[in-house]
């Protein structure tokens, strides 16, 4: 979503303009992918990204679509 804001706009500001966290729990906000806090300035180009925060443990998920894969397998057989 490109967003025309104006100079000096901070990221928790563009972060409520957007409205795309409302309904998420935020873990943070990153530009270009290094941390920023909400009262970092935004400067003309600049990519914000909005971090959730993990539903689920990413060793579990690949261990479940491991599994998967494998039953997947066995049927197949």
């Amino acid at each position: 979503m490109v967003m025309d804001l104006p100079d000096d706009t901070l990221a928790g500001e563009a972060c409520a303009e957007s409205g795309l966290a409302e309904g998420y729990p935020l873990a943070g906000m990153a530009i270009f992918g290094r941390r920023v806090s909400a009262d970092a300035v935004l400067h003309d180009g600049d990519r914000l990204e909005l971090l959730r925060v993990l539903t689920i443990d990413p060793k579990e998920a690949r261990r479940r679509r491991a599994e998967t894969a494998q039953a997947i397998k066995q049927k197949a057989r």
